[in-house]
């Protein structure tokens, strides 16, 4: 996989969206070949997928319409119809209307110092062959704050920062009373909070705004006055629940619910390597905690041999909807307002591969 950078001063959305689809309009429609074939894979009626992109539009022009703009404008850059860039902004919604839940999926850590920024790191784990290109962006907002995110092309934001301090990981969860039509799609919340936030308390509230049809957690990070703070946000169509960070300083999270409430209508299995992961990640608190980002690496170095694939590699006799890997592993520097990455994951990270934006 290839991460693709991209930087611009274009305030405004619409022209911002332009430019990108412009830009990237061979890797936006590969990422939207992708996803039909995903979708057929699973079973989702394609004949439906106008309607359901089309929703998931509406849904983000409503509530975050600035965001609705920048999609409108990559959709004219890219010359591809409207429900297309809807389609991809809504794949987790839409792969929960068929309740497809994946084995492989996101390890994240975050470690709160007594003093310092916060030391986080986290896999962004997806389909072997369906990302062959992903993207970071810089860009300014209309607010005057500066912010830098990671995404797969076409799709509004996934982990980033914005130099206000606060910092979003990001990792899918799954809940029995998702799926039922599409709501606002996680994917745009993610992005929202870097727009919109510059308080943990700012960025909570956005994402307890949204009105969603698929899971996911956000684990937000803040770094203010010298003081670290993080908070964890469930989101489900069951209900939303903020984790406070506990008294230790250590948010881990992989792909289940951790509210009490929430967790009674977890669908993840219960031999889903989302438990041991999150075992293996406690055990590992030491080395997660390491000041250097390429040393944290470490506490990610747990194989399927090892009892939890923390470090996921796909299996090649399975066909590619049941494949999963480590494609990114991304750490966010809040003191400097920069993205940390390494193209693949955790043990093919070599200091030479570190790389920064």
């Amino acid at each position: 996989m290839t991460v693709h950078r991209y930087e611009t001063d274009e305030l405004d959305p619409f022209r911002r969206g332009e430019a990108i689809g412009h830009a990237f309009a061979g890797e936006i429609i590969a990422n939207i070949e992708g996803y039909r074939e995903l979708f057929r894979a699973v079973r989702v009626d394609e004949a439906g997928l106008p309607a359901l992109g089309e929703t998931a539009l509406a849904h983000i022009d409503r509530w975050a319409p600035d965001l609705g703009a920048e999609l409108h404008g990559s959709a004219k850059g890219a010359g591809i119809p409207l429900w297309q860039i809807g389609m991809l902004n809504a794949r987790t919604e839409i792969l929960a209307t068929v309740k497809a839940i994946g084995e492989g999926e996101c390890s994240t850590s975050v470690i709160l110092p007594e003093d310092g920024p916060p030391r986080t790191i986290q896999t962004w784990d997806w389909h072997d062959v369906s990302n062959e290109n992903t993207l970071v962006v810089r860009y300014p907002t209309r607010d005057g704050r500066t912010v830098r995110y990671f995404t797969e092309f076409g799709i509004l934001g996934k982990i980033g920062l914005n130099d206000a301090g606060i910092g979003v990981h990001f990792n899918i969860l799954n809940h029995a009373s998702d799926g039922e039509g599409i709501g606002v799609p996680v994917h745009a919340v993610a992005r929202a909070v870097l727009d919109g936030a510059s308080t943990l308390a700012e960025a909570v509230a956005i994402a307890q705004s949204a009105d969603v049809s698929a899971s996911t957690v956000l684990t937000i990070v803040s770094y203010a006055d010298g003081k670290a703070d993080a908070a964890q946000v469930e989101l489900s169509s069951g209900g939303h629940a903020t984790l406070q960070a506990p008294e230790d300083g250590f948010l881990l999270h992989t792909n289940h619910f951790l509210d009490r409430r929430l967790a009674a209508g977890e669908l993840s299995p219960t031999e889903s390597s989302t438990f041991p992961r999150l075992e293996h990640l406690q055990a590992r608190r030491a080395l997660l905690a390491a000041i250097d980002p390429v040393d944290r690496v470490a506490g990610l170095l747990v194989h399927q041999a090892d009892g939890a694939p923390i470090c996921c590699h796909p299996d090649p006799a399975l066909s590619f909807e049941n494949r999963w890997q480590s494609l990114i592993t991304i750490a966010l520097d809040l003191e400097r307002s920069r993205l940390e990455f390494h193209e693949g994951g955790p043990c093919t990270v070599r200091r030479e591969s570190w790389q920064v934006f």
